[in-house]
């Protein structure tokens, strides 16, 4: 298959795998949204028309993620277009952690996806700036910024799927909601570790689109997200390449306010936890606000900022945390185990997939927002950086 034919087949179908008939293929199908966007991401990330980057390049990008997450299945796809490709054998090599890249400027995108893959908080300015001196420009910048994260993202629902797939059988037909009881609520602001609830804004470290350039194409994107999106710097970055920013807004709407399946607020406590983990202070001010609004609460916030390991005020709300904190940092070692859990806590499978979509969606959301700029109080100083 070459970089310009169509893709015969649902990637995230052939990885797990999936098959029509499958109850886990229909279960997934529930969300059609975020079938057809996660899949429209994927065309997006590869598209030949995406300049300043080969799409060479990009499959050894997403080789080299996989191989650092475990990814065995993804990799075999990713491996296989690459050789389609007539891609360099001792380069495809150095993306499966077979040697060193030759090329300088390959290793230095190997280098840039290994630090987003592994320790996404270590990326940083200097980071940005090694793309920026292998000639990329901020438009490329931004293409393998959103691969790298989207690359994430596509691990971990694999992942989830995959450990579904493991369980067998079925969950309760019936979810068993949170336990009914006030909760409490701990004055604002929180500040723990580096973590708030504040509101924080973020400043890019390359140059949004400016709106008064944007084509029509970008404004859609834009629009798409949200109303307010073309008035933030991190948006109007991210529209740099508009088909992957339609797309991720798409997926980004249907994983956290379509209706039925998880509580909103527990998908929100997913985010969170994704985002505590991985040290983004931005993401997890903004969905530990979102949890508040929603649960009228905030007490298992503080407890997350403060440990994760022991967070969660209930059997079902530690459950969630503690599936959230393995699928985020160790998506190769979820398995049945862990969906058997979610099941003992009262988790329906259909709210088992929509966490793991939530997780996965924040995996992808802090890769971004750590390593294409830094949040910022309302003031214009500098948040504190996350000690995790």
């Amino acid at each position: 298959m070459t970089s310009s034919e169509t893709v015969p087949v649902d990637v995230i179908d052939q990885a797990v795998p999936l098959a029509a008939g499958d109850a886990l293929y229909a279960l997934r199908r529930q969300r059609p949204k975020i079938v057809d966007a996660t899949q429209g991401s994927y065309a997006g990330m590869f598209a030949p028309t995406v300049a300043g980057v080969s799409v060479v390049e990009r499959l050894l990008i997403a080789l080299h993620a996989c191989h650092l997450s475990g990814a065995a299945t993804l990799a075999d796809h990713y491996r296989a277009r690459l050789q389609a490709e007539g891609a360099d054998a001792a380069l495809v090599a150095a993306a499966e952690g077979n040697g060193t890249a030759a090329d300088a400027r390959v290793a230095t995108l190997l280098a840039f996806t290994a630090k987003l893959i592994v320790r996404p908080i270590e990326g940083d300015r200097r980071a940005v700036q090694s793309l920026t001196g292998a000639g990329l420009a901020p438009a490329a910048v931004v293409a393998v910024g959103q691969l790298i994260a989207f690359l994430s993202y596509q691990i971990r629902v694999v992942a989830g799927l995959q450990a579904l797939a493991a369980a067998g059988g079925e969950g309760p037909a019936t979810a068993q909601p949170p336990e009914a009881r006030g909760g409490s609520t701990v004055a604002s602001p929180i500040r723990i570790r580096g973590f708030t609830n504040e509101v924080l804004d973020w400043t890019p470290w390359a140059e949004p689109v400016r709106l008064e350039d944007a084509t029509p194409e970008q404004m859609a994107a834009l629009h798409e997200m949200s109303p307010t999106a073309k008035d933030q710097a991190y948006f109007r970055l991210l529209a740099h390449q508009p088909e992957m920013l339609l797309q991720r807004s798409i997926a980004f709407n249907a994983i956290m306010f379509a209706p039925g399946g998880m509580p909103r607020a527990e998908r929100e406590l997913g985010a969170t936890v994704e985002s505590r983990l991985n040290g983004c202070v931005y993401c997890a001010s903004v969905h530990a606000q979102r949890f508040e609004q929603l649960a009228k609460r905030n007490d298992v916030i503080v407890q997350l900022f403060e440990d994760p390991a022991t967070a969660g005020t209930s059997a079902r709300e530690k459950a969630i945390v503690q599936f959230s904190a393995k699928h985020g940092l160790a998506p190769a070692d979820i398995g049945a185990a862990d969906v058997q859990a979610l099941r003992a806590a009262g988790l329906t499978d259909g709210e088992t997939l929509d966490l793991v979509h939530a997780v996965a969606l924040f995996a992808w959301a802090n890769r971004l927002m750590l390593n294409l700029g830094e949040p910022i109080h309302k003031d214009g100083t500098l948040a504190e950086k996350a000690r995790l």
